[in-house]
């Protein structure tokens, strides 16, 4: 059951990069803020998933599971090995994502490539992390399909004489 939650956290995180491929890029900014909003909370709460994925591998029951930012962090420091890098990683995809880009409507490129990258290293750190803890860690769905393959995407460009246009979109 436990290695159920890495596995959604990876689903998510496919489904919030999935997303984002959806919007253009134009000037470095995305030109499609709806998009980059939502795969900015979906990518925010993917994050959430595989910490909770390990507090429940070490123990701690679903009920006590941190319901605010503050006891994310107060529960990195304390029970999660190689807290400082996950507490950097966690603090710039709360910071990029939650805050900036699905709050507050931020499109800037770096700014959710960054987000989406420190996303993936800790969904990475946890899996790695309850592979550990229970000694037993299967990544395949139903089909056998491996999740850690999230979709891949490229920039497409677009020229014209006046406006190139980059977009940003998921490989077939």
């Amino acid at each position: 059951m436990l290695h159920i939650h890495i596995k959604e956290a990876y689903r998510y995180f496919a489904n919030a990069k999935e997303t984002l491929s959806k919007s253009s890029i134009q000037y470095n900014r995305f030109t499609d803020a709806k998009f980059v909003s939502e795969a900015a909370g979906i990518g925010y709460l993917a994050a959430l998933k595989a910490i909770n994925a390990y507090l429940i591998s070490i123990g701690v029951s679903e009920s006590k599971l941190p319901e605010s930012v503050e006891q994310y962090r107060d529960y990195i420091l304390k029970k999660v090995p190689h807290n400082g890098k996950l507490m950097s990683a966690f603090n710039t995809v709360y910071e990029n994502l939650h805050l900036f880009a699905y709050y507050k409507g931020g499109t800037g490129v770096k700014m959710v490539k960054e987000g989406f990258e420190n996303c993936k290293k800790i969904i990475d750190m946890m899996a790695g992390s309850v592979k550990k803890s229970t000694g037993y860690f299967d990544l395949s769905d139903d089909t056998g399909k491996n999740l850690i393959n999230e979709p891949s995407v490229r920039y497409k460009t677009k020229r014209s004489k006046r406006n190139p246009v980059l977009r940003y979109r998921k490989n077939a």
